[in-house]
């Protein structure tokens, strides 16, 4: 089996929002993918940021964005995020009537198209829609607030997405959010997971770049079949 590379997303709820700019710079040259939490106070409950910090951020860095969407109605707003330059735009499976179709629409807009299923959700009902997507972004936290403890259970969630994957030779990557560390990631890598959300563990240290470095070589080494 090919392992894929993994993939190091430090998110931005956990930076200094004062300086912004230059915590997007602190991690550019070592990060893989910049992670962008969007929320609106309403699919969960806590207010983030919104289109306009997205577009202004672009100006800024090269890296490609990684962008979350816990919101409500992603059918709305999620085409205005891949035309704003995201890579990746990924929507909550709980919040879309018709995920296929704004998969769809986010590919048609030149972003790659992502699907989030939240902490109680199962994930067996979403199985028969990857092929529709680049991106399978696992919680492994209650979406809506950073700094939560990880919950390894939830690993199970990866472990069946990952054979799924795998037994249908699918492209995709299989990203987990909340609670990723230095303690923690190479449990979710070894589960099978290949992109990795982290926030404090990045912005809280004294060097993220190195921070990120380091868990990427967790990760790394934790990867089946490395």
């Amino acid at each position: 089996m090919t392992v894929p590379p993994q993939i190091v997303a430090p998110s931005i709820l956990a930076a200094d929002f004062a300086r912004l700019a230059d915590e997007v710079r602190a991690v550019e040259h070592a990060a893989d993918w910049l992670h962008v939490d969007v929320m609106d106070n309403h699919f969960v409950p806590n207010l983030t940021i919104g289109l306009p910090v997205v577009q202004s951020l672009r100006a800024v860095t090269e890296l490609p964005f990684d962008v979350h969407l816990m919101i409500e109605d992603p059918r709305r707003w999620a085409p205005g995020y891949a035309d704003a330059g995201a890579y990746n735009v990924t929507f909550h499976a709980e919040a879309c009537d018709d995920p296929v179709a704004l998969a769809k629409d986010l590919r048609s807009a030149g972003a790659k198209a992502g699907l989030a299923v939240d902490r109680d959700t199962p994930i067996e009902p979403y199985l028969e829609l990857l092929p529709s997507f680049d991106t399978l972004l696992i919680m492994t936290i209650k979406a809506g607030f950073g700094g939560q403890r990880f919950i390894p259970q939830l690993l199970d969630k990866v472990r069946t997405a990952r054979e799924h994957v795998d037994s249908g030779h699918l492209e995709l990557r299989i990203e987990v959010d909340g609670g990723i560390a230095a303690d923690t990631i190479e449990q979710a890598a070894a589960a099978g997971a290949d992109a990795f959300v982290a926030g404090t563990a990045v912005y809280g240290a004294d060097d993220p770049a190195e921070a990120v470095r380091r868990l990427r070589a967790l990760a790394e080494r934790a990867a089946p079949g490395a």
